[in-house]
């Protein structure tokens, strides 16, 4: 698991302009899939060969002061219980207010590396930097996050924090899943169920479990590692900055796992938040399962699991690619089967496909479907190569990107998803000049 590095710190120190100068134009936003925030709070970057997970909890600007110390307390603690360093942004214009020394207690107690900084001193070392010193967190460093002074200082200060990268790198051979969904669709059910225990805490109180929680279980199929979301909430019940950290909670659960179970309430069909839950696997690039929960409380007649799959499948158009398990966290119908499932998608997501099998693949579908043309140019395309896995990624170098038209990647896509089936995985297809350098 790669390292998370958080940036807290009380509204308007600049938390969201430093997040932006250290993540860089690195933030970029894959595919245009309906209800995807757009509004990132977390990116990768990297500084000294280390690359981590940079989180911003910025963003909160509270309508009354009171809200102010609940509000801090909330982002703080999410991001405080995920991070591997915390940097405590403080701004020098201010200098050292109530709110701040509220922020520094708590962090203070939960044992975490920080790393204070102290924002807005543009040139030099200001003297007004060193009250600083009496939130006693140690060396403040003086960055600008507007000209990026002292930011090569910061992260110093936190890669020193970072655990050694072969103990990061000893991951177990265990399959990381996370169930995800909105809230009160059974995910706490779900994992009692596979655990055969009660571990979380389950009711029909919508957002009753808070974090995410890790159960390791093992069986006659393999070793796993559930991570247990909490819910996604609809925007009216709940202020939209929570939601913003529910969604941080799920994204963080998400870039953890190798599937993601992504849950839907059979009694309710796909709702908008649905479509936005699995929008975040999807755009992370997870193996993904689709569960249908509650599936003992539908009233059925013989088509009524082939309409409730093309339903899933017409809401979730984007992800035709998961496979669909119907079962009851209940009653415990068809729950046995998720092991076969996860251990075939997350297989197929691991798929490496030689350079010499692509081509020929590439090949076919040019003979059967001409490359398109525009204005007299024509589409050539050279040859094509996997660089990636977990999703299986792909290079097709051709004479012109622009002669690239969607259609015709998302044509190449299912050539080669229906020689080499790929199910449960999306597939990153990414556009080459020849001449441009392979990844």
């Amino acid at each position: 698991m790669k390292p998370i590095v958080a940036i807290v710190g009380r509204p308007n120190v600049g938390k969201s302009m430093l997040f932006n100068k250290l993540v860089g134009q690195r933030l970029s936003i894959v595919e245009d899939t309906p209800g995807v925030t757009r509004d990132r709070i977390y990116g990768e970057t990297d500084w000294n060969g280390r690359t981590f997970t940079l989180v911003d909890t910025g963003g909160i600007e509270p309508r009354t002061d009171d809200q102010i110390l609940s509000f801090m307390r909330e982002q703080a603690q999410i991001a405080i219980d995920n991070a591997t360093v915390i940097v405590f942004l403080t701004d020098v214009k201010t200098g050292v207010t109530a709110a701040d020394q509220e922020v520094a207690n708590m962090l203070l107690r939960c044992g975490k590396p920080i790393v204070l900084a102290v924002n807005k001193v543009d040139q030099g070392m200001s003297p007004d930097v060193y009250e600083f010193y009496n939130l006693g967190l140690g060396d403040p460093i003086a960055v600008s996050a507007v000209h990026g002074h002292g930011t090569g200082d910061l992260l110093d200060a936190c890669v020193a924090y970072f655990p050694p990268e072969d103990e990061e790198e000893e991951e177990s051979d265990a399959i990381k899943v996370a169930l995800i969904g909105r809230p009160n669709v059974g995910k706490s059910s779900l994992t009692n169920r596979i655990l055969g225990q009660q571990r979380t805490i389950v009711s029909n109180v919508p957002g009753t479990t808070r974090d995410a929680i890790d159960s390791a279980f093992e069986n006659d199929k393999g070793k796993y590692v559930f991570i247990d979301t909490a819910g996604m909430r609809k925007k009216a019940k709940v202020e939209e900055a929570i939601e913003k950290y529910s969604v941080l909670r799920a994204t963080m659960a998400i870039d953890r796992a190798d599937v993601c179970l992504i849950l839907i309430d059979a009694t309710e069909g796909v709702t908008e938040q649905d479509t936005k839950v699995a929008g975040l696997a999807h755009e992370a690039g997870k193996a993904c399962i689709i569960v249908v929960n509650k599936w003992d409380l539908v009233e059925k007649d013989g088509k009524t699991m082939d309409k409730m799959r093309q339903e899933v499948m017409r809401d979730l158009s984007y992800m035709t690619y998961a496979p669909i398990l119907f079962l009851s966290a209940l009653t415990g119908q068809r729950v046995d089967r998720l092991f076969d499932l996860i251990n075939y998608v997350h297989e197929q997501a691991s798929t490496r496909i030689t350079t010499g099998m692509l081509n020929n693949v590439l090949a076919d579908a040019q003979t059967r479907v001409q490359p398109p043309t525009d204005k007299g140019r024509r589409l050539k395309i050279y040859y094509m190569t996997q660089v990636g896995i977990r999703p299986p990624h792909f290079v097709v170098f051709c004479n012109d990107k622009k002669l690239f038209h969607f259609s015709y990647q998302r044509y190449l896509e299912n050539c080669i998803r229906s020689t080499f089936g790929l199910e449960g995985t999306p597939i990153i297809l990414s556009i080459r000049e020849k001449g441009d350098k392979e990844e």
